[in-house]
């Protein structure tokens, strides 16, 4: 049975894999982006059932017209995929405050205006699914990315509600954490002026690390857009679904760090507790 999904920053990553296997499967797709012809192979390969707008989410305002529109256009839509993206890489006193806002308004602010501005039709419908596309860094930390995870922990915080308050209308929603992929986002991290001052600190390690190719990037980009439909296919709506073996890694011993230190702090915890 043929679907139609609604996916944000489809120009390339997982929201052009996305894109290409849902439309190669017989699906419909209502790609978004801020350069609309970046699609024009895949609209001249596939006609209508592509159809394309353009989106920058950082936009005010520019969510809820979108959105209208392609409900309008499509009519049902059955997943949303929150997938647009930016990250920037440096300390936190080396980030600019142009790149602190981009950050913040694309990742989380976007988000969420695309998930406030989809709910209305998607209660209307009496069901859909709400794919926010976050990462490992959504629930563990690197040094000198910041503010990209002041981001994506804030949007694993609203999405843990929203899929709360939207599960009685048939609505489900999942987190979906990938973890190092070759899809270009690490070479497009935006980056600030380096402080000689966080050289011999944690984040110039990671600095000098990144800039040695270091870092593993163990995961299949187009098994990951996979994993994600098979998810919807199942009908399974997991609150999070991580993918890759660094992204269970990380986020485990993140968890486990963090429970042996709220264990530790039961007795301080319950000795502020009121005697009446």
């Amino acid at each position: 049975m043929t679907a139609t999904w609604f996916i944000t920053g489809t120009s390339s990553g997982f929201g052009r894999l996305l894109t290409e296997q849902l439309l190669d499967r017989g699906d419909r797709v209502a790609a978004t982006l801020r350069r609309p012809d970046a699609l024009d192979d895949l609209r001249g390969k596939y006609g209508d059932r592509l159809w394309v707008a353009r989106l920058d989410v950082t936009e005010p305002g520019e969510a809820g017209r979108v959105v209208d529109e392609a409900f309008a256009a499509l009519g049902p839509i059955d997943v949303v995929v929150n997938n647009a993206g930016y990250g920037v890489f440096a300390s936190v006193e080396e980030a600019s405050e142009e790149q602190i806002r981009r950050v913040v308004d694309t990742n989380l602010l976007g988000s969420i205006h695309v998930i406030r501005a989809a709910l209305p039709h998607l209660r209307a419908q009496g069901r859909g699914r709400i794919l926010q596309v976050s990462t490992a860094g959504g629930q563990t930390t690197y040094p000198s990315f910041g503010y990209y995870h002041a981001s994506k922990w804030g949007i694993e915080g609203f999405c843990e509600t929203v899929a709360q308050e939207i599960a009685p209308f048939g609505i489900g929603l999942t987190i979906v954490e990938p973890g190092a992929t070759p899809t270009g986002f690490g070479s497009a991290l935006d980056t600030a002026k380096i402080m000689p001052e966080y050289e011999r600190t944690p984040a110039g390690a990671v600095r000098r690390a990144l800039a040695g190719g270091e870092f593993p990037l163990p995961n299949d980009p187009a098994r990951i857009a996979a994993a994600m439909i098979d998810l919807v296919e199942s009908g399974r709506t997991p609150l999070r679904l991580p993918l890759g073996s660094d992204t269970w890694t990380d986020i485990r011993r993140s968890l486990v760090a963090r429970l042996a230190e709220h264990d530790a702090a039961r007795e301080v915890a319950y000795s502020v507790v009121s005697d009446q």
